[in-house]
C-alpha cells in the first residue's frame, strides 16, 4: 500500500525531499542512468540515490498531439514546455521502435575507452535485465546464409551492410518494460520527475545540484545522463566547469518512407539493416538508419524544434503498408567549430520555418526541382503515414547534402529495385543530436574527481544498447570505490 502511496505522489510532481544529501545523484532518467541506478542498488541496496528527470515519469509521458497507444499521428505539435516524446523517464528511446543491437560495430564508441569484449559483455548482461523484465528472446541476425546473399548483393554496389544481432522489443513492448523497471527503481531510490538541473557545483569533494525549483541536492558520487534532449545544457554546464569538450560528429539527413514491398527481401531477412555508403561526388559516408519495416513516420519535438524519426510495432495489427528509414549524412567538423548541436538544430529550424513542421517531398519531385504541393502528393502512390507539410526539402538542406542522399537512394535501389521511385517520400529534417564528447577515462569519469558521464548526452553511445551498458560500467566502478 505504501509503494503505490508513492508511485502516485511521484506522478503528480508532489513529492517533497526528506533530505538533501545522497550517496549518488544521476541527473538523467534514460536508459543510461536507469541501468546505472539498476546495477547499483542491485549490488548494493543500502546505498541512498537520487535520480533527477526533467520531464514526466513514465506513467504520464503522453504527448496531446498524438496518442502513444495507437497508430493516429499527427503534425500539430502544442509546443509542451517538456515534450513527452524527448523527455521523461525512459529517456529519448521510451517511445522508440526499441531496437536493441549486439555489436560494436555501431551504436556509440564506447568501445574507444574498454575493450571490445567488455562492450559485449555489459550489452549482454543488460539484455539479461531487459528479458527479466519482458524483452523478447527473438534476435535476427546479419550471419545467416540469406543475410550473407544480401550482403554479397550490397558489396557488389559498394554498400556495406554492418554485421550485429538485433532484438526487435517494439515501440509497445518497449514502453512496458520501461514501466516494470520504473516500479522496480521506486522502491529502491529516489526519483524525482519534473525536477530540471540548473547548475552543478563542485562542493569540497562532493558536488551540490541547483535545482530550478530552488531546492538543492548533495552527493558524494555524480552521474550525468542527460540524454540527448540534455546535450546542449550539458555542454553548457561542461563549459562552465572548465571540462574540456571533443568535436563529435553531426548527422544530418531524411526519412525515407516506401512500400514495404520494396525492402522486404531484406528486411524480413535483417530487420535492422544497417548499410553504409561512401558517395563518389564527395567522399561522404551516408548511412541508413532505424529501419522499421510496416512502420509508422512520426515528428519529435526537441527543445521547441520538429524533427523526424520513425516507430515500428510487433503487433500486427498495428503495422502498416510501409516502410521507413532515415538516411544520413556524417560529417565531422575542426576547430573552430565546437558545437554539434546547435547546427543540428539551426537547419532542422529551416524546415519548421518554411513547414511548420516536418516537410515531405517525393524524391521525383526534388530530382527535377518542384516542390512538392498537397495536390501531386496526392497523386502520389506511397500514402504517408504523417501528416506532414508538402515543400520543397532544397530549401532545407545544403546542396552537398541533398546531393549525398540522392547518390544513396540510387545506390540503395540497385540492391532493392523501387528505392528511386518517383512516388518514394522523403521526410525532412532528421537530425541525431550527439553533444560534443567530453574527455573522459577509461572509467568514463571527468577530470573532476567522481563525477562521471554516461550515455547519448555524454557523446560516447548512440543508442539503446551502448547507453545502457555504459551506465552498469559506471556503477560499477562506483561500486569498486565504495
Amino acid at each position: 500500500m505504501l509503494f503505490n502511496k508513492i508511485c502516485i505522489k511521484i506522478r503528480l510532481g508532489s513529492v517533497v525531499m526528506s533530505r538533501n544529501k545522497w550517496d549518488i545523484a544521476i541527473i538523467g532518467a534514460g536508459t543510461s542512468g536507469i541501468f546505472a541506478a539498476y546495477e547499483l542498488t542491485d549490488k548494493n541496496p543500502s546505498l541512498k540515490i537520487i535520480m533527477l528527470e526533467q520531464g514526466n515519469d513514465i506513467y504520464n509521458r503522453i504527448c496531446p498531439s498524438v496518442n502513444r497507444r495507437s497508430t493516429d499521428y499527427s503534425k500539430d505539435c502544442m509546443n509542451c514546455k517538456t515534450c513527452s516524446i524527448m523527455r521523461g523517464f525512459g529517456g529519448a528511446g521510451a517511445f522508440s521502435d526499441g531496437k536493441y543491437n549486439f555489436t560494436t560495430e555501431f551504436g556509440g564508441w564506447l568501445n574507444e575507452y574498454i575493450s571490445d569484449d567488455e562492450v559485449m559483455n555489459l550489452i549482454n548482461y543488460v539484455d539479461s535485465i531487459n528479458v527479466k523484465f519482458g524483452a523478447t528472446l527473438e534476435r535476427h541476425s546479419t550471419y545467416t546464409d540469406e543475410a550473407r546473399f544480401i550482403e554479397k548483393k550490397a558489396l557488389e554496389n559498394d554498400l556495406h551492410l554492418l554485421k550485429a544481432y538485433v532484438k526487435h522489443l517494439g515501440t509497445e513492448n518497449n514502453y512496458n518494460i520501461l514501466k516494470k523497471l520504473y516500479e522496480h527503481l521506486s522502491a529502491k531510490i529516489d526519483i524525482f520527475c519534473n525536477t530540471a538541473v540548473k547548475n552543478i557545483l563542485p562542493s569540497d569533494g562532493k558536488y551540490e545540484l541547483e535545482l530550478e525549483n530552488g531546492n538543492k541536492v548533495e552527493c558524494t558520487y555524480l552521474v550525468v545522463a542527460p540524454g540527448r534532449s540534455g546535450a546542449e545544457w550539458f555542454s553548457n554546464q561542461c563549459r562552465k566547469l572548465g571540462l574540456n569538450l571533443i568535436n563529435n560528429q553531426v548527422d544530418i539527413g531524411v526519412r525515407i518512407e516506401l512500400p514495404a514491398q520494396i525492402f522486404e527481401h531484406i528486411t524480413d531477412v535483417v530487420y535492422e539493416a544497417k548499410l553504409l555508403y561512401r558517395t563518389k561526388q564527395y567522399g561522404d559516408i551516408v548511412r541508413t538508419f532505424c529501419m522499421n519495416p510496416y512502420g509508422y513516420v512520426v515528428s519529435e519535438n526537441v527543445d521547441g524544434i520538429i524533427t523526424v524519426n520513425g516507430h515500428s510495432y510487433t503487433d500486427p495489427a498495428l503495422r502498416s503498408e510501409n516502410t521507413n528509414f532515415a538516411l544520413l549524412v556524417s560529417n565531422k567538423f575542426t576547430k573552430p567549430f565546437n558545437e554539434p548541436y546547435l547546427y543540428g538544430k539551426r537547419i532542422a529550424s529551416l524546415s519548421n520555418m518554411l513547414g511548420g513542421g516536418v516537410l515531405v517531398q517525393r524524391f521525383g519531385d526534388l530530382v527535377k526541382g518542384v516542390r512538392t504541393n498537397e495536390h501531386r502528393l496526392s497523386q502520389s502512390f506511397t500514402k504517408p503515414t504523417l501528416n506532414a507539410t508538402p515543400g520543397d526539402l532544397s530549401l532545407v538542406l545544403t546542396k552537398r547534402h541533398l546531393d549525398n542522399i540522392i547518390e544513396m537512394i540510387y545506390a540503395l535501389d540497385k540492391i532493392a529495385p523501387g528505392t528511386a521511385n518517383y512516388d518514394t517520400l522523403l521526410y525532412g529534417v532528421e537530425v541525431k543530436f550527439y553533444s560534443a564528447r567530453l574527455e573522459l577515462t577509461s572509467e568514463l569519469e571527468t577530470k573532476l574527481p567522481n563525477m562521471f558521464a554516461i550515455g547519448d548526452g555524454a557523446g560516447i553511445t548512440r543508442g539503446l544498447s551502448q547507453a545502457s551498458a555504459s551506465g552498469v560500467h559506471v556503477a560499477r566502478k562506483i561500486l569498486e570505490r565504495i
